[in-house]
C-alpha cells in the first residue's frame, strides 16, 4: 500500500506541490477473471493545491490491464489513462461531501485512490478487439477464428406434449 504524508508539505493558500510517486496497484477481479496492471507500480503525478478552504488533490497516471477477453477468453489488453481529483476541506463539519475517503489522519492512501480511479475509468467490457464475436453458445468454439452457424436444434422430446397443445390451440 502506497501512502503519502500530507504533513510533510507546507503550503500557503494558492500554492501548489507537485511530485511523482510510484503507486502500488493490485490485480483486479472483474467477472470472475483476473486483470493484472502493467506496470504493477506505475509512476503517478501527484499535485496538491492549497485553497482557502481546503486542499485539492490530483492524481494522473497511465496503466495497462492485461487479462482474458470477456467474450472469447483470448488475451486482451487495455490502456487506462487516469486523471482523478479529490477535495479535502480544512473544516468539513458534518458534511461527508467535503472530505475524501482517501485521507485519514493526514495520510493520503494513494493505492486505494488509484485503484478506485482505474475501476471508474474502465469500459463495460474488456475485449481483445472491438468486433470480437465471442464463443459459440452451442459448441463453444471461438467465432473469431471459425465463424459458423448451427442448424435448428431438435426440440427436447420432453416438451412434445406442450408442442402438441400449442398446435391444437
Amino acid at each position: 500500500m502506497t501512502t503519502f504524508n500530507l504533513r510533510t508539505v507546507r503550503l500557503q493558500s494558492g500554492e501548489q506541490f507537485r511530485d511523482v510517486k510510484e503507486v502500488e496497484l493490485e490485480p483486479f477481479e472483474l467477472g470472475g477473471q483476473r486483470y493484472v496492471p502493467i506496470p504493477e507500480n506505475p509512476e503517478a503525478g501527484l499535485t496538491l493545491t492549497r485553497m482557502s478552504s481546503g486542499l485539492l488533490l490530483e492524481l494522473e497516471f497511465s496503466v495497462r490491464l492485461v487479462g482474458p477477453c470477456m467474450r472469447c477468453l483470448a488475451d486482451a489488453g487495455l490502456t487506462v489513462d487516469v486523471k482523478a481529483r479529490e477535495y479535502q476541506a480544512t473544516s468539513p463539519g458534518e458534511s461527508d461531501e467535503l472530505t475524501t475517503p482517501y485521507v485519514t489522519d493526514d495520510s493520503l492512501d494513494l493505492s486505494a485512490w488509484a485503484r478506485d480511479a482505474v475501476a471508474l475509468a474502465l469500459p463495460d467490457k474488456i475485449l481483445c478487439r472491438e468486433d470480437c464475436a465471442g464463443l459459440c453458445p452451442v459448441c463453444g468454439r471461438d467465432l473469431n477464428a471459425e465463424p459458423h452457424a448451427h442448424e435448428e436444434d431438435e426440440t427436447d422430446p420432453r416438451w412434445a406434449a406442450l408442442q402438441q397443445l400449442k398446435e391444437s390451440l
